[in-house]
């Protein structure tokens, strides 16, 4: 507040010393030859200048022209005041000139990084997507070839069950007291009787057998 009010005060000296130069400098360039009438006409122009200064100034303050040291040293104060004032205020435009730079830089950088970022995460997420779709096409394979696994192994357990049912038929047409023969009745006298008549029956045992076999085998076909 002080600082303020004495600029205040420097700048109505500054108009009031300018003032008064103009109006010496006026005085100076009068005729010589009408000294009795400039000095009467000087002093109501003096009278008009402290009149013109007393209008610019507050109503409480009074000030001395005739003092000019005082005057000059005035301006140089507030000169000097003026000086130091631009210069701090030069001092803090740098500095935030300087923090707009580097906010910028800084908000570039940090723009430049995230963008850095997100191209890295794409390229990840598009080499992630492909090892999916390589995963699902290896699944879709794997459940393919497991699906005709089973059915091979479904196809190998039927051809097993066939196999035992046909040993089973074969060790039956084999058995002959499983087709009516008894060995009790058999006798030297009818050797060639009996044994004409097993070799019918066993050989209408092979036919059976035969044809069953082929069926056997055929439904085997059929299902597979």
């Amino acid at each position: 507040m002080k600082t303020s009010s004495n600029k205040r005060f420097s700048r109505k000296h500054d108009r009031k010393v300018l003032v008064a130069e103009e109006s010496t400098k006026s005085w100076a360039d009068s005729d010589s030859d009408s000294s009795s009438s400039s000095s009467s006409s000087s002093d109501s122009e003096q009278e008009e200048v402290h009149c013109f200064m007393a209008d610019q100034t507050d109503d409480d303050e009074v000030f001395d022209f005739s003092n000019v040291e005082f005057t000059r040293d005035d301006l140089v104060i507030a000169l000097n005041d003026m000086v130091k004032e631009y210069r701090k205020l030069s001092h803090l435009f740098e500095e935030a000139k300087a923090e707009n730079i580097s906010l910028k830089n800084s908000s570039t950088d940090s723009s430049s990084d995230e963008l850095e970022d997100v191209d890295i995460l794409k390229t990840v997420l598009s080499k992630l997507q492909a090892e999916n779709e390589m995963l699902k096409n290896e699944t879709s394979e794997l459940k393919a070839e497991i699906e005709e696994l089973n059915q091979l192994v479904s196809s190998w357990n039927h051809s097993s069950r066939v196999l035992h049912k046909l040993n089973e038929y074969q060790k039956q047409a084999i058995d002959k007291t499983g087709v009516g023969f008894n060995s009790s009745e058999f006798s030297e006298g009818e050797t060639s009787t009996q044994s004409r008549s097993a070799y019918d029956k066993f050989n209408k045992m092979s036919f059976f057998k035969d044809d069953m076999i082929y069926n056997c085998l055929e439904s085997v076909k059929y299902d597979n």
